[in-house]
């Protein structure tokens, strides 16, 4: 298991939502020698920085985590973790040093008004403040009340389970052009956001309603099951109705087309205003990219490599027969350029071609081997394209 796999895992624990087959993965790390003081430095670093940067009650806090200790202790000493909570306790030490940072730190950041948070990951609350995202280190999410609901963990947002709110309240996360992240709801679903994507979603769903989200831009869904609350995600008047499914849905709202990839499970689609009918509604199977045309409202499938479509999370940017103008636009997205293109004769040519570690330059180049161009890279994050 990797470093960043077991802080994941102890991230989990301490937010209330590890797993049972998480929770055996770390009872037996935790039984090998050596891992005790990896362990220790990870809390010691985690809470230190989580209670200092925090801005919560620091009472009911602490009160939080010794009732959870004392429960876990009850409840899992019956599977012989007792090693693991004397590790756990040390959470407690270092709970008193984060009070003590806590005097001198600064709070989260929130957005000054008159600062523009264009390239920066942001968090929208519920009552209209900002927080931006630095994509590094421990803060906490909390709700108006000063409870914490959810916590950033390096470029994860992870929300506490739970499905049992009483009423919808959302946040909005933005991820500007040039950087990517990684959102768990409290449902369990993983989604991770492509650059220049916003998602709005409830901090806690509702028993008996729909899990519903917002998207605009690109995002991949691997969604927790559940058959009593489907999980719907409205896109640019699109509705994508799953229960469990992994999929790549593309909702740019300056793009004519609405792309869903399924990898696994199913799906189905319905207009905005419409009612889902799983009889009547056609749906996905993997393997295949539905289409939809914003104009005409018209869907078309096709049968497609999704590697093509999902390979953006581990950094990769494939082009499959696509037209020079489309191109651009994901390289905008992605290197977080403005690109003039002067030469119209190249709009409509199509390329086939894989990147990752190539710079914009290098990308460009390759695109000039095969079709003469010429390009300036200004400092300004401007490239201007003209003909040779």
């Amino acid at each position: 298991m990797s470093k960043s796999e077991i802080k994941n895992i102890i991230t989990n624990y301490f937010t209330q939502s590890i797993t049972s087959e998480d929770l055996d993965s770390l009872t037996s790390w935790l039984e090998k020698k050596g891992n005790s003081k990896t362990f220790r430095s990870f809390v010691e670093i985690n809470y230190t920085i989580n209670y200092a940067m925090g801005q919560y009650n620091s009472d009911r806090t602490k009160k939080r985590l010794l009732e959870k200790i004392k429960k876990d202790k009850s409840t899992y000493q019956k599977l012989r973790l007792r090693k693991f909570f004397k590790y756990a306790a040390v959470a407690l030490i270092f709970l008193g040093i984060g009070m003590v940072y806590k005097q001198i730190s600064t709070p989260d950041k929130i957005v000054d008004p008159e600062i523009d948070p264009a390239d920066k990951i942001t968090l929208q609350l519920s009552d209209g403040s900002t927080k931006v995202l630095s994509g590094e280190g421990t803060t906490s999410v909390l709700d108006k009340e000063g409870y914490r609901v959810g916590l950033q963990n390096g470029n994860q947002l992870i929300y506490h389970k739970s499905s049992a709110g009483k009423k919808f309240v959302y946040n909005t996360l933005k991820v500007p052009y040039g950087k990517r992240f990684m959102l768990i709801l409290s449902d369990g679903t993983k989604v991770h956001l492509n650059a220049g994507t916003t998602l709005r979603y409830p901090v806690e769903f509702i028993r008996g309603k729909n899990r519903q989200v917002f998207l605009q831009g690109e995002a991949y869904f691997d969604v927790a099951k559940d058959e009593r609350h489907p999980f719907v995600i409205n896109a640019n008047e699109l509705n994508i109705q799953v229960l469990g499914t992994q999929f790549n849905l593309s909702a740019y709202p300056e793009d004519a087309k609405v792309k869903t990839v399924l990898v696994e499970g199913s799906v189905g689609f319905f207009e905005e205003g419409q009612d889902f009918d799983s009889k009547a509604q056609a749906r996905l199977q993997p393997g295949f990219m539905a289409t939809w045309q914003k104009e005409d409202k018209s869907m078309a499938y096709s049968e497609v490599d999704t590697d093509i479509y999902t390979g953006w999370m581990d950094g990769k940017i494939i082009f499959n027969h696509i037209p020079f103008k489309d191109i651009l636009k994901k390289l905008e997205r992605n290197y977080d350029v403005r690109i003039t293109n002067n030469n119209k004769t190249l709009d409509d040519v199509r390329f086939t071609a894989s990147f990752d570690t190539e710079t914009m330059e290098q990308i460009l180049n390759a695109f000039k081997k095969s079709h003469p161009l010429h390009f300036e890279i200004r400092e300004d994050n401007q490239i201007i394209i003209e003909q040779p």
